[in-house]
């Protein structure tokens, strides 16, 4: 991300934490938690199968249909090489998502019960999630039949992330569960053309992440409550390093889905072929996983209020990838 920035006005650190008063508490995001909980078991597996005659993923994020050199078919199956790097993505940011909600939890264990109880029962579904998409992958590999490439290792990608200030790293979990939110309110809740396995792990995984933006909000106060205005500053120009070199790995994941898309229908693309795909493909991957989080409303709210501008700085980003 480019993370140049204009002159603003800032507030001190305290004001500024003091002003972030989100409308949620503890007891009712643990309380919310628990009414939603699921199993694993009950959601795939045995019959409950992957429909490979169907697209995965939403076309506002897939973005297929501008590729009009491919054919139908071929066009469905891109669309489920990229609901399978979807899940791998959530998969993969959830491996420095479930740390960090432990080392934030961790001192306060003798404090408010509602709070600890809540962030662990985050990281607990962060790491079913994990879980859960790891076993999606194995469906994903055996029903589809040819390999895909993802990028990684998500260990990695997670050490590379934490080594950030934590309030980037809050800022950046943040933008990751609004995003979920928006995807699935926006354009797949109501989407009918889905497979309707694809559907339900998303639907799943979207009721559980509603009560972690909430708590992770939450974390971005709490965080910030020990923050001057110059780690706040900072913290807002880590966040946007994060999102760039989370770009670069999605740049790749671009070409690795070109590949597998090349093996799985056998074809060969020619060069101006391969240059709209990856145009197209840049510009979708760029809005699902950057655009979308980044210009979320509420995530906006947020850092507008602890630094006034951002808002604004941010949604002129977002508006490169939309």
């Amino acid at each position: 991300m480019n993370s140049t920035s204009t002159p603003m006005t800032q507030p001190s650190a305290g004001n500024a934490a003091g002003r972030l008063k989100p409308n949620y508490t503890y007891e009712a995001a643990l309380s919310a938690s628990e009414r939603v909980n699921w199993r694993i078991a009950d959601i795939i597996g045995g019959d409950k199968q992957l429909d490979f005659t169907r697209p995965f993923m939403p076309e506002s994020l897939a973005r297929v249909e501008p590729l009009s050199f491919l054919s139908r078919r071929e066009r469905t199956v891109l669309n489920q090489i990229r609901g399978n790097e979807y899940l791998y993505i959530f998969g993969l940011v959830e491996e420095f998502i479930l740390p960090f909600v432990l080392d934030h939890a961790r001192p306060h264990l003798h404090g408010d019960d509602y709070r600890v109880r809540a962030f662990l029962q985050f990281a607990s579904e962060e790491a079913k999630h994990i879980q859960l998409f790891k076993r999606f992958r194995e469906e994903f590999k055996a029903g589809f039949g040819n390999p895909c490439e993802v990028i990684g290792p998500p260990q990695e990608i997670a050490r590379a992330v934490l080594a950030h200030h934590p309030l980037a790293v809050a800022f950046t979990i943040l933008h990751i569960e609004w995003m979920t939110q928006r995807h699935y309110i926006d354009s797949v809740q109501d989407n009918q053309s889905l497979d309707p396995q694809f559907k339900n792990l998303l639907k799943h995984h979207w009721m559980e992440e509603a009560q972690h933006a909430k708590l992770d909000t939450l974390m971005v106060q709490a965080i910030t409550e020990a923050c001057s205005e110059a780690e706040i500053d900072r913290a807002i120009e880590e966040y946007l390093e994060i999102g760039g070199m989370i770009d670069g790995g999605l740049m790749q994941q671009v070409q690795f889905n070109l590949e597998s898309l090349s093996r799985a229908t056998g074809r060969e693309f020619t060069e101006e072929e391969t240059r709209r795909f990856t145009e197209v493909q840049k510009q979708a991957t760029r809005w699902t996983f950057l655009g979308s989080g980044m210009s979320h409303p509420k995530f906006l709210e947020t850092v507008e209020t602890l630094r006034p501008g951002t808002k604004d700085q941010l949604e002129t980003i977002a508006e490169q990838f939309s």
